[in-house]
């Protein structure tokens, strides 16, 4: 995946959506689509998310086809075809907050981390735990950028901005997955 820089730009943007249906419920796809008509995935959310709109800003504009490759990816993903994504995001965050988004990118499919094994893996203090978990909280591309693989210490299914129960169903479609 490739996360588009964030940079100053004089080129008109247009933020786009999309919904699709998921076993996790109706899915809510957003991002930038610029004036040349390049688009980015800037967010994917659930039903019930923490801190995620629960439906489009009123200034949105739907466009199924900027996120038709987004759509295919999913669906390809909840089928079990689909173990990585390849598409060009654009999630809005803190410099810290993209570094552990990023980090999430090189969980392996099938496997977990604790908070404390990000924490070293994006190059943080494991003392920094506490805020790598209030970025894995806030990640704004809920299930294209893994999430679901950070475990307590413990390995127990801790925090999850959809909810225990999404985040104990995506465990599930992997087989469980190895722990650590």
């Amino acid at each position: 995946m490739t996360t588009a820089p964030a940079t100053a730009s004089t080129t008109t943007t247009t933020t786009v959506f999309t919904t699709m249906d998921s076993p996790l419920g109706t899915l809510l796809l957003s991002g930038p689509r610029a004036a040349d008509g390049s688009f980015a995935l800037a967010a994917v959310t659930a039903p019930g998310q923490k801190g995620a709109l629960a439906a489009p800003a009123a200034h949105w504009q739907p466009d199924a086809d900027a996120l038709a490759p987004a759509v295919e990816q999913l669906t390809a993903y909840f089928a079990g075809g689909r173990t990585a994504f390849d598409l060009p995001l654009a999630p809005v965050g803190t410099p810290f907050r993209q570094q552990i988004w990023d980090a999430l990118d090189d969980i392996p499919y099938g496997t977990t981390l604790t908070y404390g094994q990000l924490a070293d893996a994006a190059g943080q203090s494991p003392r920094a735990v506490r805020a790598v978990g209030g970025a894995v909280g806030a990640n704004p591309l809920l299930i294209v950028r893994p999430c679901h693989r950070v475990m307590g210490a413990n390995g127990s299914l801790t925090g999850f901005a959809a909810g225990i129960d999404a985040k104990r169903w995506l465990r599930a479609h992997v087989g469980g997955g190895r722990l650590f």
